[in-house]
């Protein structure tokens, strides 16, 4: 079949395709899942009130299992992609196939028919896996790949790497971190008919976006060696993972993206709790806005910091210093959870750390690659980025279940709907709970109902703390301590003009 041919014609990165391949095309995508890793686990918790299922134990391991499946199918994408020849590249076609397969799995993740437990839980681990473990993983594998493919000159892939994160950061940083609290989740409080709309909103402003980047991208490096005899093919999956883990930066940096992955999951997990229950008052509107905004406005800085500061001093050593800043920031947070003026300053020093590590870790994973490929005389993109992905989505679903088993454990209390304010306090009463705030000064939606939450334990809101603050004091030292050692930019220029010449003259 015939795909349709890219719109970038150009041998080296263009404007229009920075623009729009790089910076609005992965926009939906992004946003639905920015959404999703922090209002998903919120969704299941609050409004279809799964906690207590099984024990308690349906939150915790269904998310693990699914993960093990997801797992299994970045494998197979990894090696589907290495092995297709297409003429607009390996990579590309597959955002062409995903575009409406994300927007339709993602709808039937919120659109749980109401029904027994058991049949909620069905659907739940149905709608979750044909999301993540197939749609998503299609995008995401395509996707992360589109930077390293697109181009040897270091120059240029740097700035489609901060392009690339601009995106994630505007969606996640802006988006869900700033206007999601302000202005949505008060509206729509625990209404699940009003999450459905507003998802599937989401969910079908994906598929255009999509297929923008799909055009709007091109893959020189795949181009580079059309020609040739693609030898990733020749190898077994056994045979590719052992030539990725012999190459030392290639194991350091899926440690690396480990420990960091392992730390940002617990803290998306833990914002929307910490800003409810520590902080703020569930849902205020203003809590959960004010830490994005002020710890999130160093992100805006670095669009034009960073990349000049990696160029001069190297990417590895300003990533490295910055994670120092990194554990400062969390650890001045931690060490006073309540007191909202401290976790600002806390979380905006925090962010000023975490800004190499965002804008420009996608161009250190391709000069690893590039790397491997010196060494080996080899590329093994997929196989490599089907690791990658097998980290971040085990490490997500290992996380989310342990934060969920946390919860239980200590004993969190979802929120009530009621009526009215008389309703409300009869079943506080009968229930033997409290309500966080006054139940007079709770507005209610459009259609009366009134949310109210639960005033948690001490034991929850210091499980909400370590997850959201806690854990990245460790994460960030641990990862400055391992970026010591992956020094791949002192040779890589001159590997990458090796091999150049090998490919010329073979």
């Amino acid at each position: 079949m015939k795909l349709p041919a890219s719109l970038v014609r150009s041998d080296t990165v263009t404007r229009k395709e920075k623009w729009l391949g790089y910076l609005l095309g992965p926009a939906g995508a992004l946003l639905l899942n920015a959404v999703l890793a922090t209002y998903l686990n919120v969704y299941y918790t609050d409004v279809l009130k799964l906690t207590p299922l099984w024990g308690g134990m349906f939150l915790t391991i269904f998310p693990i299992v699914s993960k093990v499946i997801d797992a299994v199918t970045n494998i197979l994408m990894g090696q589907i992609i290495d092995r297709t020849r297409t003429k607009e590249g390996k990579a590309r076609p597959w955002l062409l196939l995903c575009a409406p397969l994300v927007t339709i799995t993602a709808i039937l993740l919120f659109t749980v028919p109401e029904g027994s437990d058991t049949v909620k839980a069905v659907w739940v681990m149905i709608s979750y896996n044909l999301f993540y473990s197939f749609a998503y993983t299609i995008f995401n594998m395509s996707h992360n790949l589109m930077v390293p493919l697109s181009t040897r000159d270091g120059t240029s892939r740097g700035g489609l790497s901060v392009f690339n994160q601009i995106t994630t950061i505007m969606m996640s940083g802006i988006l869900v971190a700033l206007v999601f609290p302000m202005a949505v989740m008060p509206m729509i409080g625990v209404d699940k008919s009003k999450w459905i709309t507003l998802m599937s909103v989401l969910a079908i402003l994906a598929l255009p976006l999509t297929l923008l980047e799909y055009f709007f991208t091109k893959e020189r490096v795949t181009e580079e060696n059309a020609g040739e005899k693609q030898e990733e093919s020749r190898f077994s999956l056994g045979q590719q993972i052992r030539i990725l883990f012999t190459d030392k930066y290639m194991v350091l940096m899926y440690v690396y993206f480990l420990v960091y992955t392992i730390g940002t999951t617990l803290k998306n997990l833990g914002l929307v709790y910490y800003c409810n229950y520590v902080l703020g008052t569930y849902n205020d509107g203003i809590t959960q806005m004010l830490v994005s905004v002020i710890g999130g406005v160093p992100m805006g800085i670095g669009i034009f910091a960073v990349w000049p500061l990696a160029k001069k001093f190297g990417k590895r050593n300003v990533t490295m210093v910055g994670f120092l800043l990194y554990a400062l920031g969390s650890l001045i947070c931690w060490l006073f959870p309540t007191s909202l003026v401290i976790v600002l300053a806390g979380q905006f020093i925090k962010n000023i750390g975490g800004l190499p590590c965002a804008y420009v870790f996608m161009a250190l994973f391709a000069d690893c690659l590039d790397h491997l490929e010196w060494r080996k005389n080899v590329r093994m993109d997929g196989a490599a980025m089907s690791i990658y992905n097998i980290i971040a989505v085990a490490m997500v679903g290992i996380m989310t279940g342990v934060f969920n088993w946390m919860l239980a454990a200590a004993g969190y209390a979802a929120p009530i709907t009621a009526g009215s304010v008389a309703e409300a306090s009869s079943w506080l009463a009968a229930n033997g709970q409290t309500a966080q705030v006054a139940l007079e000064s709770l507005k209610p939606a459009a259609d009366g109902v009134l949310t109210v939450a639960l005033q948690q334990p001490d034991s929850v809101n210091w499980v909400i703390s370590f997850a959201f603050v806690g854990l990245e004091v460790f994460t960030g030292i641990i990862l400055a301590v391992i970026l010591w050692f992956i020094n791949v930019e002192k040779n890589i220029a001159r590997e990458q003009e090796e091999i150049r010449a090998r490919r010329a003259a073979e």
